[in-house]
């Protein structure tokens, strides 16, 4: 679990209009040093004025630790962390900003990458287009957006990504006249990794599409939950016991673990708080875990949960809190 002593101040050094509805953020050590590598992929935690704190994937070169880079989309319905940037942040404004985390690496034994961008979500693919770029490695980029108005980087893509292997996807607002996801991944290739990320609808499309790929070849990164199914929903009270405290805590069927915890007084790191970026991530030591999150991995999930969105299957769980 991140805490405050994971965080950096950062200046924001410029902010420059990307595409429509969107500005790109960029992001420097006030005295100058150089920041920590980060992979392609990797999202940071950002503390926004108003107290909110939201998750922003990394769209820069990795290779280049001058500064950070994030694109932001002013959402119709925000809940205050695009509004806070596109309204309240200024160019010479310190944010704390977390250290950055990857839950959408790129695997390093593919042959070949299909990196498939819906609007916004071309940031992570950003970076992961530098660093294939860089290393000579075989990918292609698909960019899907409403119209050219809504390609952010639209000339540092051009520039970045061999005109062969880049392609823009445009629709007017209506899907189907877009890109043919199916058509494209109906050949699941060897040594191929797919990597795809975007709004719920161009998500739901691309999992329905790589549905016959080897699992371990596709990739992906929600920035907003899936509509949860029914099967998801609360389904009861349990009790959660604090390992390091002794303290039992009860968790209503309509309250999270996270605000269970926050209602005894004590401070959980949170950002997204719908599973999506891990910064409330605990490790677990005794229950039976209904894990709800889209990021941690087969291999997380044995021993960890997020407390945002995770319940118990039984009637308890035991955490290293």
């Amino acid at each position: 679990m991140s805490t405050a002593t994971d965080t950096q101040l950062l200046r924001v050094q410029a902010i420059r209009w990307q595409a429509q509805g969107i500005c790109s953020y960029e992001l420097v050590d006030p005295e100058g040093h150089a920041l920590k590598p980060f992979e392609a992929g990797a999202h940071v935690d950002v503390h926004l004025p108003g107290g909110v704190v939201r998750s922003y994937s990394l769209a820069g070169d990795p290779s280049d630790t001058s500064h950070w880079l994030l694109g932001v989309l002013l959402e119709a319905k925000s809940r205050g962390g695009s509004s806070a940037l596109h309204h309240k942040v200024r160019v010479g404004d310190l944010l704390q900003v977390g250290a950055a985390r990857n839950a959408f690496p790129l695997a390093s034994a593919a042959q070949h990458s299909i990196l498939i961008a819906g609007g916004i979500g071309i940031t992570p693919l950003k970076a992961m287009a530098h660093t294939l770029q860089a290393a000579g490695a075989s990918f292609e980029l698909h960019y899907c957006a409403r119209s050219p108005g809504h390609v952010a980087f639209m000339k540092e893509l051009q520039a970045l990504v061999p005109q062969a292997h880049l392609h823009f996807h445009f629709d007017g607002g209506e899907p189907g006249k877009g890109l043919d996801i199916a058509g494209l991944l109906k050949v699941a290739a060897p040594n191929t990794h797919v990597y795809y990320c975007g709004p719920v609808g161009f998500m739901n499309a691309c999992a329905q599409a790589s549905e016959h790929w080897p699992q371990e070849a596709v990739h992906s990164e929600h920035f907003k939950a899936p509509e949860p199914k029914a099967t998801d929903l609360p389904d009861g009270a349990f009790e959660v016991h604090l390992v390091k405290s002794g303290e039992t805590i009860q968790v209503g069927p309509d309250q999270t673990i996270v605000r269970a915890i926050e209602l005894t007084g004590r401070r959980v790191s949170t950002s997204c708080l719908s599973g999506l970026c891990g910064a409330c991530k605990v490790e677990y030591v005794d229950g039976e875990v209904d894990h709800r999150d889209y990021i941690l991995s087969d291999e997380e999930k044995t021993h960890c949960l997020t407390v945002c969105v995770s319940r118990a299957k039984g009637k308890t769980l035991s955490l290293n809190l």
